[in-house]
């Protein structure tokens, strides 16, 4: 019988393997747990989270439509992707030390950006916010054990409770903002949006792994996804090496952008 990797609740298999893999979380050293027999496509998955690197590992994750939108025009973007992709992403938040996010995201979803759908420890939130203009009754903002970083440029005044850092306009924003988690022990951390965000750590080259859920819905216009550099020579465009896994009735593909 062939195991589903996404049910909720997963199979007996899968959550015996997955408490193996977030025990890695908080060590000195990671060492990769054995992988059962039958588990090695989600072992695949999974395990580069739970292997030495050298500096952080970082990976960012979007959910598409297939015309490559992430949320409508109105910035509507729950049910874009099912269940199942819910639990992936759930899985992301509980590997990593940190989750990063863009202030649009913040504003438009108002995420919690818990581990509620997996067992785990929820990351650190760290919400990236330049202007300010993330309003401070935000649930990132609210107090708990898993605690949120609100980053903004050194002109603006923190308004929430939350740990508060400044980055200079003049500076790599995307770049400082990594180098100041690997700084708090940060060692893997989580890019989960929105388009603007991921595209820009993308850009700069920051980014190891890029895991984008692609759902069977067509929505004709809307928030665009990746936004990157242009090319007109399709032999120096990149094809970045991975794997492809079904996900529900999702496509989702793992991506290794160090070998594009």
């Amino acid at each position: 019988m062939t195991i589903s990797f996404f049910a909720n609740p997963p199979d007996p298999a899968v959550a015996e393997y997955w408490q193996q893999l977030i025990a890695t979380r908080g060590r000195e050293t990671l060492v990769r747990p054995p992988v059962p027999e039958g588990l090695e496509a989600f072992a695949a998955l999974y395990a580069p989270f739970v292997v030495e690197h050298d500096g952080p590992m970082v990976v960012a994750q979007l959910g598409q439509s297939l015309d490559g939108f992430i949320a409508t025009e109105a910035g509507a973007s729950h049910y874009i992707t099912g269940p199942e992709s819910l639990v992936h992403l759930h899985r992301l938040r509980a590997l990593c030390d940190a989750v990063v996010v863009g202030s649009g995201t913040v504003e438009a979803d108002d995420p919690q950006l818990t581990v509620r759908h997996v067992p785990g420890q929820s990351p650190l939130r760290v919400v990236l916010d330049p202007t300010g203009r993330v309003a401070p009754d935000r649930k990132v903002f609210a107090q708990d054990d898993a605690g949120c970083l609100h980053i903004t440029h050194p002109d603006v005044r923190p308004v929430t409770e939350a740990a508060h850092l400044t980055i200079g306009a003049g500076e790599s924003f995307a770049k400082s903002i990594l180098e100041a988690l690997a700084a708090r022990g940060c060692r893997r951390i989580l890019i989960e949006g929105g388009g603007v965000t991921v595209s820009r750590m993308i850009a700069e080259g920051l980014v190891d792994r890029l895991h984008l859920a692609i759902a069977p819905l067509i929505l004709g216009a809307g928030r665009r996804g990746l936004g990157l550099p242009a090319y007109t020579d399709l032999s120096k465009a990149p094809r970045p090496e991975g794997n492809q896994m079904p996900m529900g009735r999702d496509v989702l593909f793992d991506l290794d952008l160090r070998r594009v």
